[in-house]
């Protein structure tokens, strides 16, 4: 990144600040030997927080057969690390909408990132289980870029968001190069790491535009980050059952993932989406619009099968 550009972009408001409860949190996991009790004490000193994240470990994404009642319980049934995706999409969520970035609609960004994160999780499982937590988060902030960029150079970074939108199709890296000397990959990268979330983290957010991110933790966590965020735009939008075939298949091809796993991954991606989207306060697609989009993904993988490819990343 040009270095003036990345000035330009640090004395900018467009930068989001943490509040001292989430930047407290993510101090205290940065110690591999963190005790729970400090984490519990620092999320309660939020009530909000406290609610939204007992909301959540209550939700039908973990099935608990007993209610969920005290911080304690639910920082254990989440996991710290779920807990911190959650922490910062909340607030982002509250801080960002907040603002008027010309030519963004964030509700769209939080749907598209939401979906995302969604399916991402489900392909890590599948990959890399270990590093399923951290491509969730990863997914979840990998476009924190694209606002950033807009509200910095807003008349400059206006034709990428053309792109940014419902049936917008894609841009590439060197669109973004061309028009303000940055990828939104590489700003998000470097907002993460200024936030102090871990280098796998930070260095998939800089890899997930990469068309060859390489076999690293970070390198295999970008290309699933690249491929989630392809299948999440056609959650987004109304797209036509051609296109959904082809980004359906260059997607899975690009991770080298049979359709089944994105088949079994179908019946249960719309409630974990309306769940996320729900504990984020993010209004998420309508239904119908969803239906139709998964029942098209659905004939089409089972129709045709057409990737032929191990359940693995080689």
């Amino acid at each position: 990144m040009n270095a003036t550009v990345l000035e330009t972009i640090k004395r900018s408001a467009a930068v989001p600040s943490m509040p001292q409860v989430v930047l407290r949190f993510l101090e205290i996991m940065r110690d591999p030997m963190f005790d729970y009790t400090d984490l519990v004490k620092i999320l309660s000193t939020d009530p909000g927080t406290v609610g939204e994240i007992l909301r959540l470990a209550n939700s039908a994404l973990f099935g608990v057969r007993n209610k969920v009642v005290s911080t304690r319980q639910a920082l254990t049934l989440l996991g710290p690390k779920r807990t911190r995706s959650l922490l910062l999409g909340r607030y982002l969520v509250d801080t960002m909408s907040k603002r008027r970035v010309k030519g963004l609609d964030m509700g769209y960004f939080w749907r598209r990132s939401v979906a995302s994160s969604v399916i991402a999780s489900h392909f890590a499982e599948k990959l890399i289980p270990r590093q399923r937590d951290e491509t969730f988060v990863s997914a979840l902030l990998a476009d924190i870029g694209v606002p950033i960029l807009a509200d910095t150079f807003a008349d400059k970074y206006n034709p990428i968001l053309h792109h940014y939108k419902p049936n917008g199709g894609f841009f590439t890296a060197q669109e973004e190069v061309d028009l303000v000397e940055a990828t939104h990959a590489e700003v998000g990268a470097m907002v993460l790491g200024h936030w102090t979330l871990p280098s796998g983290v930070v260095g998939a957010v800089n890899l997930h535009q990469s068309d060859a991110p390489g076999t690293s933790d970070a390198g295999q966590i970008g290309k699933i980050l690249n491929a989630s965020d392809r299948i999440a735009t056609l959650l987004c939008e109304t797209p036509d059952p051609a296109r959904i075939e082809k980004v359906c298949e260059e997607a899975l091809s690009f991770i080298r993932l049979q359709p089944s796993t994105l088949l079994s991954a179908l019946p249960t991606i719309e409630a974990d989406i309306e769940e996320l989207a729900s504990a984020l306060r993010i209004d998420v697609i309508s239904g119908s619009v969803y239906s139709v989009v998964v029942k098209t993904i659905q004939e089409k993988l089972a129709a045709d099968a057409f990737i032929s490819v191990p359940d693995s990343v080689r």
